[in-house]
């Protein structure tokens, strides 16, 4: 089946439901996309270069022989890339074995030293991440307008970009509204201020993590177990139709078929049974004391979000990457 599609701010069509590729092992992804998109009937990939596996996930789409046009691709511009966006865009094209994307997304708000210790995380000497904190991210916008301008991409937004950061750093510079904001949102993290925000600016939210992350609470949780037994669901189905139905991009990551399948089909069936009231009553789940963020890398700047204090990483001790945020 294929899923429902919203348009974006310049006409463009996206696929409300698209396979996530993160921490998705290379020797998996190929089978994982190959079969979301020839069995199931995805037409919606979002990969980015940071995952070290978009050579995999173009394979993927290759094996699957449904015709490119019909499939959206979404990657994102490290943030060790700031300073040189069309070759970024270059290489994962290459890598995808691609000659355009349909979305290109800035990762992070953040430029890392492009000339540092790690090509992806680099740090300073009391293991802090290297960030340049005199890097203005409208200079990174300019950029991604160019490659827009120049058909390599068909649309362009940004992620985990708060309304602070939008307002003071980049909103008032752009001549291209950014098409979507992807950031981490969920049961436990929904962000309601933030994507009421990006609605009032034209912006289409998109949701990582939405099932949420390693171990995560949200499969357990009373409000969605219950809606799900009512109306014949599973929990993930609630999870993920609670955020289909508010019309939020909505990116389940998996690489078991099974899970791929239901992923699609439950999200879809579950938008179409949630009520208002249902909605109503999923949305007060955080504010209820299960107000919970699972991602949150040591940058060691603030970011503007709610619920996010600033964490900066030492030698002492270095989580790998994006690690989500242990807690008790």
């Amino acid at each position: 089946m294929a899923a429902p599609t919203i348009k974006l701010n310049n006409g463009v069509e996206i696929p409300v439901i698209g396979l996530g590729t993160w921490q998705s092992k290379p020797e998996e992804v190929i089978n994982a996309v190959e079969y979301a998109i020839k069995e199931v009937g995805y037409r919606h990939i979002d990969c980015a270069w940071a995952y070290d596996n978009e050579k995999e996930v173009g394979e993927g789409i290759r094996r699957s022989g449904v015709p490119r046009s019909e499939i959206f691709v979404t990657s994102k511009l490290w943030c060790t890339h700031h300073h040189r966006v069309e070759e970024a865009l270059d290489e994962s094209l290459a890598n995808l074995g691609l000659d355009y994307l349909d979305l290109y997304l800035i990762h992070w708000p953040i430029h890392l030293n492009p000339n540092g210790n790690h090509p992806k995380f680099p740090t300073r000497e009391d293991g802090s991440r290297d960030v340049i904190t005199d890097w203005k991210i409208r200079d990174t916008w300019a950029q991604m307008e160019a490659v827009l301008a120049k058909g390599k991409v068909r649309a362009i937004g940004v992620s985990n970009f708060s309304e602070k950061i939008l307002e003071r750093d980049l909103l008032p510079y752009a001549k291209v509204v950014p098409a979507v904001n992807q950031v981490e949102l969920h049961l436990y993290n929904p962000q309601l201020r933030l994507v009421e925000y990006l609605k009032s600016k034209g912006i289409v939210p998109q949701a990582y993590s939405p099932l949420g992350s390693t171990n995560s609470p949200l499969l357990q949780d009373e409000t969605a177990s219950a809606l799900a037994q009512q109306y014949g669901l599973s929990t993930a189905d609630v999870l993920l139709g609670y955020l289909v139905a508010k019309d939020i991009v909505t990116l389940p990551k998996s690489v078991t078929p099974e899970r791929i399948k239901r992923n699609l089909e439950g999200a879809v069936a579950a938008a179409k049974k949630l009520t208002k009231e249902d909605i109503k009553k999923l949305d007060g789940v955080a504010a209820s004391g299960k107000q919970n963020r699972l991602i949150q890398p040591p940058w060691g700047v603030d970011l503007g979000f709610d619920d996010w204090p600033v964490r900066v990483q030492t030698n002492a001790a270095q989580p790998a990457g994006f690690a989500p945020v242990k807690k008790a």
